[in-house]
């Protein structure tokens, strides 16, 4: 019965199979001092099934003389819609034909479409930067706003050719997926002559033109070359007067040359390294990337045009701001990557998005991507990595930390069980039996199984199919070692319907002989519940060697104690990724109750005199989770003398990650109120207010000096650091500057920024002003209540985009007591919470697990402290 239900509401949100589009001829013109556009959409039509029904999507779009041509081996017909159905709420539009259209022919559906360009972030939406000076068109169809932009059939598995055809004005620059193959200047005396260049277009033009039309304004034409086929999701298109810089890279499979424009360095590295690791070339004659103020994600991996959001992408070459420059880097490579994995082969539906994912930089992954998968999982309102997913608005909730990072996690653990050259030549398999299909899950584990011999369907699909993820308790008999899996959950309360999952997880077991030599077992495989595993005499023994698996180790104290100690040590046994999961795991075990914040202080306090900069992030994050949870109580002051060794100026020489270092201590030891640091970033901001020179507040150290201005000044410095966020030409500072405006404590000027961040800031900007506030203890509560005073035009300005989830979870995510609780949990009783749901249900989990996290460990860490008085910054 269920599966017969589930198989109805699957039908009822997605479009009928009988026709299915080949082919799309699009030409769309784009007027920008109008604010609008219009087009003509031609589609190439497959008809399976005989029907006189023809069912697409489309949305907030007007749509007339819609004709379509049905071809069969001797007759062609011509004929229009008897009725047409608009169904907001499915978005679909519904032509009924007087005569059905035949089984196994072909047919062409024409529709003429206009709607004006928005503001929306989603669709074909305009976009200006400072001061109208600078003003675009451009397109974010992820995951279904296709069908705001033309009507079309919005589901990934509805692959097919595009031809894009752009008309705009004489003065602004046309781009798409595929590369121009003309351009023509409107003339208004050849406009209507058959014989002349423009014949192919005649019947388009005489609906987008009359001649006088094109004698008063100057427009042109530009032509693309058809793509290959791809789902609509991915297609992209831009009109805007915009400037380019332009490089090129050899593919290291054919020795082709293709064009590139910006971030060009890391493309032109990145790409003929994913073509020999896929082994599949990138079949597009160019890559560009398109950088726009107003854009809703970081960015979007559409095939062959990149597009992504100015504060995400633009750094000054010469900025010494590695963090920065590592985050453009990271965040290219991975849409680069979804040029193969989401674009040449694409997830059939969107409860299989993982598919299109991949995984970064192995121990800055740790630090991010693994931590936030970990962190959600750990909740009851987690969903599987496969998630039903019926209509669109369930499609925009599960872009999220399950479905990218948990993702990641997983294909990285199962990458080091099989190891990397199997798992790619895997990869290569599953790219290459599906190059411009449609997969699902079951796809991508043949072609692994393919390559490593193994049963990948057996050991995979709990990970992907089942929410949450184990805890392995250890237990320490004579010579061997008892583990047992139950699933993590962070409030640490297990029902028994909680805890029906078996994982097979790959235990990585490390072990330390009694000669000291040290070994890693990677053929173990925790298949049941328990398992007893002999140490044959090892003085050592550590599980999940390099974090590799998605899980949490919970050990007994003595041992952990032992483990703190050995990560301490300056040749320590354990890598980089080792002492990361010791630091993650014992917190989250601390927060859930298998151990106590003492212990989880006590391990980061061994660890003071580590030197990698990404363990110390791991310690920096883990404390500041904390401080957000006692957010009245003092930060332990780790990393003061961090900052006395390495001070406040990069050198040339420096590595990468003592830069990285040195900029987390400052911002550490800031936040932590240490007064010599504050004293140094409170006066360079003040002699950049006298002065006006940039030069004392570096760019990686802007947001610190700014949030650091703004938390111990008033008014002014407020006033200034708001400036830079208005005019600042630099996006990084722009953003900086947002984030610090909420930092301030004077209640009038936590008011201001409240005010301005609803009702004045830009789009993309408002959740940057409330991640600034949040950050604020007495902002926190102040800024909760007033997004329920404006929660009503919030909603309509966010509505069916990314944005939307964000603004759910932003001014609830550090409240902390019962009281937030029930006001947040009354808020919404009464609110149609269907487009967020599962972020609601996320935010309150959030709340009640901290809430239970300060009645179970405060007085521990009193505790703690009191022990250790006079070590740790007040």
């Amino acid at each position: 019965m269920t599966s017969v239900m589930h198989s109805a509401a699957q039908d009822q949100h997605r479009l009928p199979t009988n026709v299915k589009p080949v082919h799309y001829d699009l030409t769309v013109k784009t007027d920008l001092l109008k604010w609008s556009f219009e087009g003509l959409v031609r589609v190439q039509l497959q008809v399976i099934q005989e029907t006189s029904q023809i069912v697409l999507n489309s949305r907030e779009i007007q749509l007339e003389n819609i004709t379509i041509v049905s071809s069969t081996s001797d007759t062609d017909t011509e004929q229009r819609p008897s009725s047409v159905v608009l169904d907001a709420a499915l978005e679909r539009a519904t032509f009924e034909f007087p005569v059905p259209l035949p089984a196994n022919s072909t047919a062409v559906l024409s529709i003429h479409f206009s709607a004006p360009l928005t503001d929306s972030l989603a669709g074909y939406y305009r976009s200006a930067g400072d001061e109208n000076t600078e003003v675009y068109a451009v397109t974010q169809f992820e995951p279904t706003a296709a069908r705001r932009a033309f009507p079309c059939w919005d589901e990934p598995r509805f692959k097919a050719t595009f031809a894009v055809t752009l008309i705009s004005r004489i003065d602004t620059i046309n781009i798409s997926n595929m590369p121009a193959i003309s351009e023509t200047v409107l003339d208004p005396d050849t406009i209507s002559d058959t014989s002349s260049i423009y014949s192919w277009l005649t019947s388009k033009l005489a609906h987008f033109f009359s001649r006088d039309a094109v004698r008063t304004d100057r427009w042109k034409i530009t032509r693309f070359e058809t793509s290959p086929p791809m789902s609509t999701y991915v297609l992209a298109y831009a009109n805007g007067n915009f400037q380019y810089l332009e490089s090129s890279y050899t593919s290291s499979l054919s020795g082709k040359t293709r064009p590139l424009r910006y971030v060009l360095d890391c493309t032109r590295l990145m790409v003929p390294k994913l073509e020999e690791a896929f082994g599949v070339e990138f079949p597009l004659p160019k890559i560009d990337t398109l950088v726009v103020y107003d854009f809703d994600a970081g960015a979007m991996e559409n095939w062959g045009l990149i597009i992504g959001r100015t504060s995400a992408y633009l750094c000054d070459p010469k900025s010494p701001d590695m963090r920065l420059k590592k985050d453009i880097a990271s965040m290219q490579c991975h849409e680069l990557t979804h040029q193969w994995f989401g674009d040449i082969t694409t997830m059939a539906w969107w409860d299989n998005l993982y598919l299109n994912e991949d995984w970064n930089c192995d121990a800055l992954f740790l630090s991010n991507s693994f931590a936030r998968a970990l962190d959600l999982d750990a909740m009851r309102a987690s969903h599987p990595i496969e998630v039903e997913c019926l209509d669109a608005s369930m499609a925009y909730q599960v872009f999220d930390a399950l479905a990218y990072e948990k993702a990641a996690t997983v294909l990285r653990m199962l990458c080091r069980f099989v190891g990397e050259e199997v798992f790619f030549k895997g990869v290569s398999v599953y790219l290459k039996r599906h190059l411009y299909g449609n997969t699902v899950t079951r796809d991508l584990w043949e072609g692994l199984e393919s390559a490593s011999g193994l049963n990948i369907p057996s050991m995979m699909d709990n990970w992907v199919k089942k929410v949450g993820y184990p805890v392995l308790t250890v237990t320490e008999t004579q010579g061997a070692i008892h583990i047992r899996q139950d699933r993590f959950l962070q409030t640490g309360k297990l029902e028994p319907e909680d805890n029906e999952t078996i994982w097979t997880v790959p235990l990585k077991l490390l072990t330390v002989s009694q000669q000291g030599d040290v070994n890693v077992n990677g053929s173990i495989l925790l298949t049941e519940r328990e398992i007893t595993i002999p140490l044959d005499g090892a003085i050592q023994y550590k599980l999940n060697a390099g974090s590799a698996s998605l899980c949490r180790v919970s050990y007994p104290p003595e041992r952990l104690a032992k483990l703190a100690d050995d990560a301490a040590k300056a040749q320590s046994i354990f890598s980089l990724q080792d002492r990361m999961g010791l630091v993650d795991d014992t917190l989250a075990l601390a927060k859930a109750g298998y151990c106590t914040v003492g212990d989880a202080l006590s391990l980061i306090d061994v660890l003071r005199d580590e030197k990698d900069y990404v363990v110390w992030q791991a310690i920096g994050n883990n404390l500041s989770t904390l401080l957000s949870v006692w957010y009245e109580d003092p930060e332990i002051g780790l990393f003061v003398p961090l900052v006395k060794r390495l001070g406040y100026e990069n050198q040339s020489d420096d590595p990468v990650d003592i830069c990285d270092l040195r900029t987390l201590a400052i911002e550490q030891t800031a936040v932590c109120q240490d007064p010599d640091v504050v004293n140094v970033l409170t006066g360079r901001f003040a002699r950049y207010m006298e002065t006006g020179d940039e030069s004392t507040i570096p760019p990686d150290l802007r947001w610190i000096i700014y949030h650091t201005a703004v938390y111990h000044g008033g008014i002014n410095e407020w006033e200034a650091v708001k400036k830079i966020a208005e005019i600042s030409k630099d996006p990084s500072a722009g953003q900086a500057a947002i984030r610090a405006m909420g930092a301030t404590q004077d209640p009038t000027l936590i008011e201001a920024t409240l005010n301005y961040a609803f009702t004045g800031a830009r789009d993309p900007d408002v959740p940057w002003y409330m991640v600034g506030l949040s950050q604020n203890s007495k902002a926190r509560k102040l800024l909760a209540s007033a997004f329920k005073d404006n929660f009503a035009a919030l909603y309509e300005r966010f509505t069916d985009n990314f944005t939307l989830q964000r603004m759910i979870k932003l001014p609830f995510e550090r409240l902390s007591s019962e009281d937030d609780y029930e006001k947040t949990t009354r808020f919404f009783e009464d609110k149609d919470t269907s487009s967020y749901d599962l972020t609601l249900k996320q935010v309150l989990e959030g709340i009640a697990s901290r809430v239970s996290w300060i009645k179970r460990s405060t007085d521990d860490i009193k505790l703690w402290f009191e022990d250790r008085k006079g070590d740790y910054c007040a």
